[in-house]
């Protein structure tokens, strides 16, 4: 019997991916498609990053998945629910959702020019509350069923403090809190959420902050292979994380940086 459109469509494994377009986001839809997965892209970008994003699904296509890209802001309400609507419509099958969101406010607490109410409100919601939001809707649109996979990706910078970065911090802290609350309330669910802690990594979320490059200097000197994480290292964890022998792994923070993290 042949199977319809809609039965093929449903066959297929998705993923989806919050801030595709650079950094640990690339890396994991690269190594998704890799693994099998066709990819739906979240990013915002203007004009000049459009041509990346278009690289991008050319070789994931060339790898004979499919390709779907929303250049939206993954924190606005109205069109997170448009495309969530689109892909209930489609009846996916969301088998991975990977939350990469990295924008945020970086200014000091105390000073002259320091972060505000809607500084401070901006980053909790983009870099952690999103989180929440996009889980709640993937769920809900009935997206996701037994055996997928949620995860979010936090730093050390969750349980570390260095100059402009306390807003971010707190997004951290609270994004890996609500991994814990989603895995405890999708339990039931079959479905896993873990957040990944990956090393330091050069990616355009790093360049932003000030003192960047003694950062990535200290954490190479650190790390026991003595070499940053990268966007593909972080790609296979999810890979393996997302393997069915992995569905007993839930509300953790998992360490992907080849030990920088455990090293003095």
């Amino acid at each position: 019997m042949t199977e319809t459109p809609h039965a093929q469509m449903k066959a297929s494994k998705w993923a989806l991916i919050l801030g595709a377009s650079s950094g640990f986001g690339e890396g994991a839809a690269r190594a998704l498609a890799q693994a099998g997965y066709d990819i739906v892209g979240v990013h915002l970008d203007r004009k000049a990053g459009l041509e990346h994003v278009a690289q991008i699904r050319k070789d994931i296509e060339q790898l004979g998945r499919k390709t779907q890209y929303f250049n939206i802001n993954a924190a606005d309400e109205e069109k997170r629910n448009e495309v969530l609507a689109e892909l209930g419509k489609q009846q996916l099958n969301i088998a991975v959702l990977l939350h990469s969101l990295a924008f945020g406010t970086l200014k000091p607490y105390i000073g002259a020019d320091v972060l505000n109410k809607a500084n401070i409100d901006m980053t909790l919601d983009v870099m952690a509350h999103s989180l929440v939001y996009w889980s709640q809707g993937v769920v809900k649109q009935g997206l996701m069923g037994r055996g997928g996979r949620i995860f979010s990706m936090t730093s050390s910078g969750s349980t570390r403090v260095f100059a402009t970065y306390g807003a971010v911090s707190a997004a951290k802290a609270a994004l890996e809190s609500h991994t814990r609350q989603l895995a405890l309330e999708l339990a039931p669910f079959e479905i896993t959420v873990n957040a990944l802690r990956g090393g330091v990594t050069d990616t355009p979320a790093l360049r932003k902050i000030p003192g960047n490059e003694k950062l990535i200097e200290i954490a190479t000197q650190r790390n026991p292979h003595h070499r940053l994480t990268t966007p593909a290292d972080l790609g296979g964890a999810i890979v393996a994380l997302s393997h069915p022998g992995a569905d007993w792994i839930t509300g953790n923070v998992i360490n992907v940086d080849g030990g920088e993290e455990v090293s003095a």
